[in-house]
């Protein structure tokens, strides 16, 4: 037997399922982009829900592998603590059993045969992306397109190992497995390990199995198998993250290691004392389906209650203690990038975080000529500090998120982010200005008029209103907020007008302390200018 003859196919086979896989689910993230930006916003102290999460996720993205790339990225920067992590790990478990039912479901359903169905699914996604103008219907051709190569892999791969079932050695490599426990975890584990992806393990295994070469206790270790080999990806993407991060992939492996050992136990009992014949008659593309599934969920609904136990145990192999966050740290990580449209939610988040930051600096700033407070005066400087190295970071990321493959939409999003970054960041800059004016009036030992000071604090009560106006224009996406900011920027511009012009008409007639009189000039223009930057924020909300 010419075992070339059987690998190279079967290996173009493989790729084809793998690629078909991965358009497929660019497809449907695509089309799903902004059910998972609102998915994300789901993600509380609630594993219930984080077990939901995951499993849509996952299902959609047809790798609980990235899911958990995912997690561990969302644990680095911050956004997840690790209980919420526990439960996006158990349903990126169950989710991922999606791929695996179609695969099989050629045999539960029969009019979806690769040989019917598959060529038909190419040729009509290939018309709709070569024909279709609109940006849904490519994403839809692509899911088309993906379904049908998956299913040409699946059947080319099928083919390809028919012959082995006249190989003794082959045939009784599959039954040394199924009596072999060990092996068999340890074949599923290095299989799904080198390839990173247990759907396409659990492919591979189907298109063993529609062959007539998978004894049913083989195929059960290594399905147990495929669930270990599958942590190899997250814990490889932990190596240099955090602590947290790193207990987060480590999470992963005692959860699957836990659920092997409970199910394997119960394995070898049955094949090997209760039904050994069970175990020597083969399995059928749906039964393992069926397995894989029923494994994965169970496991979850088995360890869901003692969770608590396992983030513990992660914790302290790992030596994490979680604590408050520095609210300077960007909560952003590259692998969230493998999901491009929780990564833009992400990016917003972020950028509100950096505005309610402003926010204070702003309330602050208010009040801070008039009562001239060294911890205020620190505290804006602090703010200022914290609210550079975020933009930069923010920017960093925004930038590189728009370099990637997404949709016209999300680029133009990004492209108003980053001018929403801009604006907030001069805000800042213009506050710690005031707060240095507030400085100099103290060094000078110098004094506003009680109108000067009662003509300022309106108009900076007006620009603190424009501001926050704008800010909750950007969280809610209001159109009605951002109008209200421009009318409060014209009231202000009409303010810094009219004060400019008696301000110096009191400078005129000496009834103003020269020094006082310079710095409240420039106030006029720093608070002019926050205004101005207002505006452009709320632009952005309408132009978006």
């Amino acid at each position: 037997m010419n075992y070339l003859d059987i690998l190279i196919p079967f290996a173009g086979g493989l790729g084809m399922f793998i690629y078909g896989m991965q358009i497929m689910a660019q497809g449907l993230e695509n089309a799903a982009g902004n059910k998972l930006k609102s998915l994300l916003e789901v993600l509380t102290k609630n594993k219930l829900m984080g077990v939901l999460l995951g499993a849509v996720i996952t299902a959609v993205i047809q790798s609980s592998s990235a899911t958990t790339v995912m997690v561990v990225g969302f644990v680095n920067a911050g956004i997840m603590n690790l209980t919420q992590a526990m439960g996006v790990i158990m349903g990126a478990n169950v989710g991922t059993t999606v791929t695996g039912w179609l695969v099989s479901s050629v045999e539960w359903a029969e009019f979806l045969s690769p040989a019917k169905i598959a060529p038909v699914a190419v040729i009509v996604g290939v018309v709709i992306m070569l024909t279709g103008k609109r940006r849904s219907s490519k994403e839809i051709a692509s899911i088309i397109v993906g379904f049908g190569l998956l299913f040409i892999g699946i059947s080319s791969m099928s083919t390809a190992v028919e012959p082995l079932k006249e190989s003794e050695g082959f045939v009784n490599l599959f039954v040394t497995l199924g009596k072999n426990p060990f092996l068999g975890i340890l074949a599923g584990a290095l299989v799904t390990a080198v390839i990173q992806s247990s759907s396409a393990s659990v492919g591979i295994l189907q298109s063993l199995a529609a062959a007539g070469l998978v004894p049913f206790s083989a195929a059960i270790y290594i399905i147990m198998g495929q669930n270990i080999g599958t942590c190899v990806t997250a814990i490889l993407s932990s190596l240099g993250a955090k602590k947290n991060a790193k207990s987060a992939a480590l999470m992963h492996l005692l959860f699957n290691v836990i659920g092997t050992v409970i199910f394997s136990v119960f394995a070898i009992v049955y094949f090997q004392m209760v039904n050994p014949a069970a175990g020597v008659g083969t399995i059928t593309q749906t039964q393992i389906s069926t397995v894989h599934t029923f494994f994965n969920i169970a496991t979850t609904v088995l360890l869901f209650p003692v969770s608590n136990w396992i983030v513990k145990l992660a914790k302290k192999i790992g030596h994490v203690d979680e604590k408050e966050n520095d609210r300077s740290k960007i909560l952003l990580d590259d692998r969230m990038l493998e999901t491009p449209s929780i990564a833009l939610q992400s990016v917003i988040n972020e950028t509100i975080r950096m505005g309610e930051i402003v926010r204070e600096s702003i309330e602050l700033a208010k009040d801070v000529l008039y009562t001239r407070k060294q911890d205020d005066i620190d505290q804006i400087r602090d703010d200022e500090s914290t609210v550079d190295r975020l933009c930069a970071g923010i920017t960093d990321y925004t930038i590189k998120l728009g370099s990637l493959q997404i949709s016209e939409k999300e680029h133009q999003t990004t492209a108003h982010l980053l001018q929403v970054l801009s604006d907030i960041e001069r805000i800042s800059d213009y506050c710690e200005n005031i707060s240095e004016f507030a400085e100099t009036l103290n060094e000078k030992k110098a004094e506003f008029s009680d109108v000067a000071v009662n003509n300022l604090r309106d108009m900076i009560d007006e620009t603190v209103q424009c501001y926050e106006y704008a800010l909750d224009a950007f969280k809610e996406n209001s159109h009605e907020k951002a109008l209200k900011v421009i009318e409060k920027e014209t009231k202000v511009d009409n303010y810094e007008i009219d004060l400019r012009s008696s301000h110096m008409k009191r400078l005129a007639r000496n009834e103003c302390n020269t020094d006082a009189g310079v710095v409240f000039l420039d106030a006029l223009v720093c608070v002019e200018r926050i205004s101005d930057h207002a505006r452009n924020i709320a632009e952005e909300v309408l132009a978006g």
